[in-house]
């Protein structure tokens, strides 16, 4: 499996160096497959294994659903990161997933980073290609993705026809 996210994210570089035609018009197929073949509930390491930019909204609409001032909010869960100043959590797993059943206790409210998570098709599939690197690691359905691009940009597979793909001697054989 390594190997395999590996070669996925070198395949990840080469299309951003270099995107194949329609790229952005195969993401939304892509996309609508995989959500048929994912469950987050199953997974849930988004929450368990990273956090959340919090944005300035975020934080006046979550503290608010907790009946908690913006500041007591931060003290509690966040911690501003020196770098970019942005608002992270300070507990992993996130301290609002319920690990029971994988499921968010402030799902109504939650961040907007958690809302569009994995971000498969948020913009032009080259100005994301750095994120879904990094989510790759941990994210079935980024994973998946990835694979099915790979498979579709190289011309081996349409939309909607089954695969099998074997990674061997960290090359892709299809």
């Amino acid at each position: 499996m390594r190997i395999q996210k590996n070669v996925f994210k070198r395949f990840l570089s080469k299309i951003e160096k270099n995107p194949p035609k329609k790229l952005d018009a195969i993401t939304p197929l892509i996309e609508a497959e995989v959500w048929q073949e994912t469950e987050c509930l199953t997974c849930a390491n988004c929450c368990k294994r990273m956090t959340p930019t919090f944005t300035p909204k975020d934080i006046t609409r979550i503290s608010a659903h907790l009946g908690m001032t913006r500041k007591a909010f931060k003290d509690k869960w966040l911690y501003q990161e020196k770098k970019t100043g942005d608002w992270m959590n300070v507990n992993n797993p996130c301290q609002f997933l319920n690990l029971e059943d994988n499921k968010c206790n402030i799902y109504e409210v939650r961040p907007v980073d958690c809302a569009g998570f994995p971000h498969l098709s948020k913009k032009k599939m080259v100005d994301y290609i750095h994120v879904h690197k990094q989510n790759i690691e941990y994210c079935p359905a980024t994973f998946k993705m990835v694979e099915k691009m790979l498979l579709m940009v190289k011309g081996k597979k349409h939309y909607g026809e089954p695969t099998t793909l074997v990674v061997q001697d960290n090359e892709i054989r299809l």
